[in-house]
């Protein structure tokens, strides 16, 4: 054993006796090119236009930063309304840094952030933002729910995210941004995160452009599940709503169905409910719930009215905006690609002029 361990180790030392003659290079040094490029810089959050929502009026704000340079970064430098508030001079990779820094005290009013990135050879580069924390929603007499969709899927009064399924946008809306309805795309909305529990008497209202593609949707669903079914054959219709629209390219109507504990009430305005959404612009759409009735108005006018048990909210713990998924799908009530703004839901139902004062407000 011993004489073949000798035989492979003169072996490769004749091996890399001979690479050595064949005159392979051997390694050498090389000078760094020349800085002739300024680094980039990249501010993630909070991005130019950024409303920052929460309770208090003065809150923490995590900056996001990102800088590269082609030879090596010497500082970062970050400054809020003029003021600089840190600076980082250590990185870990100096071509490629993704940096964090937290404001303490941001206060309520519009801010600017500048970033500075400069390299070893003196070079800068700058980006900045302007952004602003929106002081503490103050919610009307009654409001329990509401979300602008202004550049974000926030709920207000409970200050809380919806979470968003498919690939929903904003776009132009009746006041400010919209949120804009896709394929596959939705919102849902844990009822516990509501600052208060969904009453008997209920409001909703909201700025409507519709799409009649496809030609049935879900609009609004509080419901139940139906365990045991298929996420495809969902319908349980017992307690909570569910508003949806079906019908073709030219006639859309607007359905409103009601569950009172035990079985489910219908309020179908026909024609009154209906419209053309190929030349409907942008509608104000409502309805309300009491023990005795629920009436749905479209532009505050009355397209449908009928006398009800009443709603129950058993089981309705998930709220879906712009589809029926994922608790009414059986009759192919999916996802709506029209646009939704201004949506707000109140523990009374209102009247039919509180209903017009809402639509008429800018």
């Amino acid at each position: 054993m011993k004489r073949i361990n000798l035989s492979i180790r003169t072996s490769l030392l004749a091996l890399i006796a001979f690479a050595c003659e064949e005159g392979i290079d051997p390694i050498q040094p090389l000078e760094p090119d020349a800085d002739t490029t300024p680094p980039t810089v990249v501010i993630h959050y909070p991005g130019d236009g950024v409303l920052i929502r929460v309770r208090e009026d003065v809150t923490p704000l995590k900056i996001e930063v990102e800088a590269k340079d082609d030879i090596e970064i010497g500082q970062i430098t970050l400054q809020l309304d003029g003021t600089t508030i840190t600076e980082f001079t250590d990185f870990k990779d100096y071509r490629h840094a993704v940096e964090s820094f937290v404001y303490p005290n941001l206060t309520n009013g519009s801010h600017s952030l500048t970033v500075e990135v400069a390299d070893l050879s003196g070079k800068t580069t700058k980006a900045s933002s302007t952004f602003e924390k929106v002081p503490p929603y103050s919610p009307r007499t009654n409001e329990v729910f509401y979300m602008p969709f202004d550049g974000d899927y926030l709920e207000l009064v409970s200050i809380t995210e919806a979470t968003k399924s498919g690939t929903p946008s904003f776009s132009a809306g009746k006041t400010r941004q919209a949120y804009a309805g896709a394929p596959d795309a939705y919102l849902t909305f844990k009822t516990s995160d509501m600052i208060t529990a969904l009453n008997a008497e209920f409001t909703a209202s909201f700025r409507y452009k519709p799409n009649g593609s496809p030609d049935r949707s879900g609009i609004l669903t509080i419901s139940p599940d139906d365990e045991g079914k298929a996420s495809n054959m969902k319908n349980n219709r017992t307690s909570g709503i569910r508003l949806f629209r079906e019908g073709d390219a030219t006639n859309q109507t607007i359905k409103l169905n009601v569950g009172d504990g035990t079985a489910d009430s219908w309020f179908d305005g026909g024609a009154n409910a209906s419209f053309n959404p190929a030349t409907t612009g942008w509608m104000h759409v409502a309805f309300t719930i009491s023990p005795k009735e629920c009436t749905v108005y479209f532009d505050g006018e009355i397209v449908c009215q009928g006398a009800s048990p009443g709603v129950s909210w058993a089981g309705c713990d998930l709220i879906s905006i712009a589809s029926g998924a994922p608790r009414f799908t059986e009759w192919g009530h999916f996802s709506d690609n029209s646009l939704y703004d201004e949506l707000r839901f109140f523990d009374k139902a209102l009247s039919q002029q509180e209903i017009k004062d809402l639509m008429n407000e800018k």
